[in-house]
């Protein structure tokens, strides 16, 4: 694939955008400012996940929903973004994003509900409740993290390698981060760690790779 040089066109679809994910984050702090703070500084609250474990609390709320759509929202517009910058089969403009986005969308959800009625046909979500809360958690701080990497992109000189190079950096952290949190969990079921990472993350990824390319 060639890197293509980034063009500037109508971008007001993309400040509306922007402005509606602000409204978001602003949605979430009335609901629970705390809960939106321990998400967006996740990695250095080490007892947040716990917490949150404490709490019970279903991952269908008003919160959770509107904290996934940001993250899918967000994660859309990186792919968006790097689509652009890849490939020449993608026009840049509105219409691609929101095919984009119901790729995106189509993705998480089908993972999330994969992950969630599996783990219950096989009772054994206790086991890998604190595994997938963890998951979630630092998915959410990722997003948090590249909205910052799209407003500055958008609003400065900076091309969009460097938004590339953050996603690259922020989604490798979170893998770091994840498998310390739950290096126990990993070690003691090892098999079957590999089999759920090739067929959750790594299976659907070169999914949404193709279906993107």
């Amino acid at each position: 694939m060639q890197a293509l040089e980034k063009t500037y066109t109508n971008d007001n679809w993309i400040t509306l955008i922007i402005v509606f994910l602000l409204l978001l984050i602003f949605l979430l702090k009335i609901i629970d400012h705390k809960k939106l703070k321990g998400y967006a500084m996740v990695p250095f609250y080490k007892n947040f996940i716990d917490d949150e474990l404490e709490k019970n609390i279903s991952l269908f709320n008003g919160f959770q929903m509107i904290i996934s759509l940001f993250s899918i929202i967000t994660l859309s517009f990186v792919c968006y973004e790097i689509s652009i910058y890849y490939s020449q089969n993608y026009e840049d403009d509105f219409f691609t994003f929101l095919i984009i986005f119901g790729v995106v969308l189509l993705y998480f959800f089908v993972k999330w509900m994969l992950e969630y009625l599996l783990s219950t046909l096989f009772a054994i979500r206790k086991n890998t409740r604190f595994f997938l809360v963890s998951k979630f958690s630092y998915l959410y701080f990722a997003s948090f993290v590249l909205f910052v990497g799209i407003i500055i992109v958008q609003y400065s000189q900076l091309e969009t390698t460097f938004l590339i190079n953050s996603t690259i950096i922020i989604f490798f952290l979170r893998f770091i981060l994840h498998f310390i949190y739950n290096k126990k969990l990993i070690f003691s079921k090892l098999f079957y760690f590999i089999l759920y990472f090739c067929a959750f993350e790594i299976a659907p990824l070169l999914i949404l790779f193709k279906l993107m390319f």
